[in-house]
């Protein structure tokens, strides 16, 4: 079995900027800050002071003080260079991905049976078949073939083709796909391929720089480059309310044919895949993060698929509104002023099984304080099933301890 975690990265480490020191001179670098919005190029400007220094024939010059400088960002060497190195280094890993599908469409029996159809073309058949292609992208992760992309570049294709940076096309096998997560493996026969090395998402920061390369609208080995705006994005937030992920959002051009091509770090890591963009948004991405891809990809190369835990409720944050929505509205006596209300238990589900009931306030799991429907929602998909979870939670006034045990989502859920 393939090991698509070879997070070891070759890409060569930036040269950090020096102050210069001349006798009699001295060089102060000023870096130029480049527009964002334009992703233009950052400069380096020397600026040269003059200065005298009188001294006797027979004094001799002090010797210069030592003067260290803080290693710079690969920014501060020029925006066009570290994004320049990092396309010609990690862009050899990006791949495009043709995917097409078979489609069959029944025609209707109005048509099949209407006289004026069938005097000018004859019998109707009773289906019709079509053939739908998609483009999309994607990333190497292990030299011997695994790529990793979006579900829904490849979801339900009947044949694949990965055209390698090259311009070598080779047959792509789906190794398996996610629609909960929208991740996908695929696996190429090939030998000695460019590998991108993974970055630990978990770490990045809003303001990072953010670099995305794929093959948007067919147009290939595109390069746009931005900053990350913003982590931890849930799936309602950016209107994708049936994925079980968080994203990162960044302002680097993410468009239809970018799907699962990689966003990249200043150091040419992968943080995340790129997936999403807001209908009549301007400016606006989403990548999942890589940690989560990379989590997902793992279970399916492993089994084929992935089990995804769940409770089975429907919740809603509280705050002053709701509560007092809720109480006037319901039967529901909520004293608590923070947490997560329980406003629909599903029957014969985990939650239902525990005894959790609508009205009930999740104060805290396994320790851990809650306000956001989110935070419950991280903390079951990071249990492990048929492991117990244990909910703090404030029914009518008093507090309980309740243990639950997640089970897989039933698969007709999905």
């Amino acid at each position: 079995m393939k090991d698509p975690l070879n997070k070891q990265s070759t890409f060569p480490s930036h040269q950090s900027a020096r102050w210069a020191q001349r006798t009699g001179q001295a060089f102060l670098l000023m870096l130029v800050g480049a527009g964002l919005a334009t992703a233009g190029t950052g400069a380096l400007q020397a600026m040269q002071p003059r200065f005298e220094v009188q001294q006797s024939e027979t004094e001799q010059p002090a010797a210069a003080p030592a003067i260290t400088a803080a290693p710079a960002s690969p920014a501060a060497l020029g925006t066009s260079s570290f994004v320049a190195a990092i396309v010609q280094e990690a862009g050899q890993a990006v791949v495009r991905i043709d995917a097409s599908r078979t489609v069959t469409s029944q025609v209707p029996d109005a048509l099949q049976n209407n006289p004026f159809f069938r005097e000018f073309f004859g019998d109707l058949p009773e289906s019709r078949e079509r053939v739908e292609q998609g483009v999309g992208s994607g990333f190497i992760v292990s030299e011997d073939g695994t790529i990793f992309t979006n579900a829904h570049v490849v979801e339900g294709s009947d044949t694949v083709q990965v055209t390698l940076k090259d311009g070598r096309t080779v047959d792509g096998r789906v190794v398996g796909t996610d629609p909960l997560t929208d991740v996908a493996v695929i696996d190429i026969d090939a030998d000695n391929l460019p590998t991108v090395a993974l970055s630990d998402s978990n770490q990045l920061q809003p303001g990072e720089w953010a670099i995305a390369i794929g093959n948007p609208l067919g147009l290939d080995n595109t390069v746009t480059v931005g900053i990350v705006s913003a982590t931890g994005r849930t799936s309602g937030q950016i209107g994708v309310a049936d994925k079980r992920v968080d994203f990162i959002q960044t302002d680097a051009a993410i468009n239809p044919g970018n799907s699962g091509g990689p966003l990249l770090n200043e150091r040419g890591e992968v943080i995340g895949m790129n997936t999403a963009i807001i209908q009549n948004a301007q400016g606006i991405g989403f990548a999942i993060p890589i940690n989560a891809v990379d989590r997902i990809a793992n279970q399916l190369v492993t089994t084929g698929r992935v089990e995804h835990p769940y409770l089975g409720t429907r919740m809603v944050e509280l705050n002053e509104q709701t509560k007092a929505a809720l109480n006037e509205d319901t039967n529901f006596n909520i004293d608590a002023d923070e947490g997560v209300v329980i406003v629909d238990v599903v029957g014969n589900s985990p939650a239902a099984k525990a005894g959790l009931q609508p009205g009930d306030v999740l104060i805290s799991v396994d320790g851990e304080s809650i306000t956001a429907a989110a935070d419950v929602q991280q903390k079951v998909e990071e249990t492990a099933i048929g492991t117990d979870l244990t909910l703090q939670v404030s029914r009518d006034g008093s507090l309980q301890a309740i243990a639950v045990q997640p089970e897989a989502i039933p698969t007709e859920s999905l």
